[in-house]
């Protein structure tokens, strides 16, 4: 039974280890995309370089007409759509996607409050049981003792020898 739990612990925390590294890798995709300064990209669209764009939020991805694939940040430009629009680059827009990123930054930054939750329960718990656990070092095995229990006075050791000879 302890041996069977203890394995399923090991199996959870290999799982979250590796979960937890996949997610901070950077994400790889089948095709790689250059990297584009905003200037540049200006520069592409003004010289009719640029085929389409896919902008999500102020990020814009795309493709060159020699189709190589891009990707920049744009600032806010209230002149960037006007721009492509008279250079002939085909626009699509994507709203961002904030549900999936703000499930995960909550689970990511509420982990290690519950991880220290986690293992103060589970001191808490060793602590309640006998001896022989964790922190079962500073267990009192002192007996409680009332006054009909084991009350010796003066009176019960005055006729022993062995005490009046220490007086003499």
């Amino acid at each position: 039974m302890n041996i069977s739990r203890n394995l399923v612990l090991w199996i959870i925390i290999l799982v979250l280890i590796v979960a937890l590294f996949n997610l901070f890798q950077a994400p790889t995709s089948r095709t790689q995309s250059r990297e584009m300064s905003f200037t540049e990209f200006m520069a592409s669209v003004e010289g009719n370089e640029i085929n389409s764009v896919t902008i999500q939020g102020n990020n814009i991805s795309g493709n060159t007409r020699d189709g190589t694939e891009f990707r920049t940040y744009a600032p806010e430009d209230p002149s960037l759509v006007p721009s492509l629009r008279s250079n002939g680059v085909d626009i699509k827009a994507v709203p961002k996607s904030d549900g999936e990123t703000t499930l995960w930054s909550i689970l990511i930054s509420w982990f290690p409050m519950l991880l220290l939750i986690g293992v103060w329960i589970f001191f808490m718990r060793q602590m309640q049981g006998g001896g022989g656990k964790a922190m079962g070092f500073g267990k009192s095995r002192a007996k409680l003792l009332t006054e009909k229990q084991g009350r010796v006075t003066f009176e019960d050791v005055a006729g022993i020898d062995e005490a009046k000879q220490e007086l003499e």
